[in-house]
């Protein structure tokens, strides 16, 4: 059973199908005037929408006007999400363009950020980047298991101008049917995007970061690629990167070679027995897996690019399998096993999202809140569109949806030069890993780093093993909670920055928004790396409550803060 990297937010997709859904109704979908030229407003004339005239702010102007969401409006949250801009631009300035991309525009609340933007990618492919928004880094946030949204403290509105947008076409409510075939016609495509909304929201010359999880290992390396060779840093220029729990390499080395050692560091929990342990050392050995990991995850890395391994899914080498051998039997052991997050046991917590996974909870009447018509009212989205959390269309035009080395016919970014040239032009580029993580775990990620080149040698010369520090902070909102202290291990060689977070799984801010905060600041050069000892840069405002604050048991926190 082949894994594919169909998978995003929380419990997505594994090896199961997507549930089924109906086809997207062209007639029904709302559209938007594209506004490719921006003009600046005559202050004579009054906002057609009355209500925008009380909140005028520098992001509205005619252009902007059409894509105006009101924060006080968002169905179920009872508090104000503050200033955003959401809709459909098209790929590109041709007139009779009609493959378009959905976006949320969320202005920062930082008073002290300068001109730059910060884009949000999740991955799949073909899953909503909407989803990191509401689980991971939005202004709010409402996580599987829990009743309603909650103000997140944590997101990275709160330091600078944040983009979340749907992509490849097929995603969620993008508009038109998919065509590309490989991620160089997909980095196309989103500059193509990205130009339209530079021109509707005058950030002309702005810095651009782009970030994301997941398959937006291949997605962020190839767009900002794309910024790269566009040569024109009036509309795409690239600041830095910062890719999560990515798929950057070859997925032998990226989901076999190290699924032993995963397990064996995590037996503890897995809790599998002897016999089966003993069995997978007899099958890592027939593979050369253990020879292999001995041999090249080392630091230095050799000085060479390292060997192929042999298809583990060809029929003569089928025990070679051994992330599908592990999580058979963890499934045995754990029925509610979660390959993203590794301490998940039963029952699955139900999202608002929706099921992606065969298994999944879903109560009775259950709606997908992005499914809902008065919420894709509220936020400028095609009413009538049947949203997926995960498409069940093949992005890529072609082969299976669940499979993506089919579909996708790029190899890894950190495998063809890409992922090198990024990191030359930017010497800013941060790559995470969550450790309880195992469809994407921390030494298959660190084994396809050693295996590339960049500013002169191959891998990482020392073990990144200095510890991470996250600060300490008043806990304001028990809805979406982060620790502070050491939380993990840090490295940076030669404008290529590691860091692995202990207690995290695969959608990292999620899981430990705190940790994933202090990163942003690292990348934005708030903070000058992940072992400085201080507060948030934007604590003061943005982590301090009234009242007294209690952990679990009872302890006063306010100790610790005053």
């Amino acid at each position: 059973m082949r894994f594919s990297l169909t998978c995003l937010s929380a419990l997505l997709c594994a090896t199961t199908a997507f549930a089924a859904s109906s086809p997207h109704k062209g007639d029904v979908f709302r559209r938007f005037e594209k506004s490719p030229v921006i003009e600046k407003r005559d202050p004579t004339k009054p906002f057609k929408n009355a209500r925008l005239q009380k909140r005028a702010s520098r992001w509205l102007t005619n252009a902007t006007e059409p894509f105006v969401v009101n924060g006080t409006g968002i169905p179920d949250v009872p508090f104000d999400i503050g200033e955003s801009y959401a809709g459909l631009l098209p790929i590109s300035d041709d007139p009779n363009e009609t493959r378009e991309l959905f976006f949320w525009f969320f202005p920062t609340t930082n008073a002290n950020c300068t001109e730059e933007i910060v884009i949000w990618f999740n991955g799949g492919p073909g899953c909503s980047s909407l989803s990191g928004l509401l689980t991971e880094n939005g202004p709010f946030t409402w996580d599987a298991g829990t009743l309603a949204p909650v103000a997140n403290p944590y997101t990275w509105v709160n330091l600078t101008n944040m983009l979340w947008v749907e992509q490849p076409v097929g995603v969620g409510y993008t508009q038109g049917v998919p065509n590309i075939t490989n991620e160089v016609e997909l980095g196309l495509q989103f500059i193509g995007f990205y130009k339209q909304f530079v021109d509707t929201f005058n950030v002309h010359g702005w810095e651009v970061y782009l970030t994301g999880e997941s398959y937006a290992g291949m997605y962020v390396p190839y767009i900002a690629d794309a910024f790269i060779t566009a040569d024109d840093t009036d509309y795409y220029n690239l600041a830095g990167i910062s890719i999560n729990d990515p798929i950057i390499g070859d997925e032998t080395n990226q989901q076999q070679v190290v699924q032993l050692a995963y397990a064996e560091y995590w037996n503890n929990l897995f809790y599998l027995n002897d016999t089966f342990m003993e069995q997978m050392r007899q099958h890592n050995e027939f593979c050369n897996y253990t020879q292999y990991l001995d041999k090249y995850l080392t630091f230095p890395p050799p000085q060479e690019k390292f060997p192929v391994l042999p298809d583990p899914y060809a029929s003569q080498t089928y025990n070679c399998d051994q992330f599908d051998n592990f999580y058979n039997a963890l499934l045995l052991v754990n029925p509610c096993f979660n390959i993203y997050h590794i301490t998940e046991t039963c029952p699955h917590p139900y999202s608002v999202l929706g099921i992606v996974n065969a298994g999944d909870y879903s109560p009775p009447g259950a709606v997908v809140y992005f499914n809902r018509t008065d919420v894709q009212k509220a936020i400028n989205a095609p009413v009538g569109t049947n949203w997926m959390q995960c498409t069940d269309k093949n992005v890529f035009g072609n082969g299976n949806v669940y499979n993506y080395s089919i579909g996708d016919t790029s190899i890894g970014p950190a495998q063809d030069g890409v992922l090198q040239r990024v990191i030359e032009y930017t010497n800013n580029t941060i790559i995470g890993s969550g450790n309880l993580d195992m469809l994407l775990n921390t030494n298959g990620t660190l084994l396809a780093i050693q295996n590339m080149t960049w500013n002169g040698m191959q891998g990482l010369q020392s073990y990144p093993g200095i510890p991470l520090y996250t600060p300490y902070h008043p806990e304001t909102n028990l809805g979406f909670p982060a620790g502070g202290g050491y939380l993990g291990y840090w490295g940076s060689e030669r404008g290529l920055t590691f860091y692995q977070v202990q207690l995290a799984g695969h959608e990292l801010p999620e899981y430990t928004p705190g940790a994933a905060y202090r990163m942003m600041e690292v990348l934005l050069g708030r903070v000058a790396n992940f072992s400085v000892v201080s507060d948030f840069t934007t604590q003061q405002g943005n982590f301090t409550g009234e009242g007294t604050i209690y952990g679990r048991r009872g302890m006063q926190y306010s100790t610790y803060f005053s």
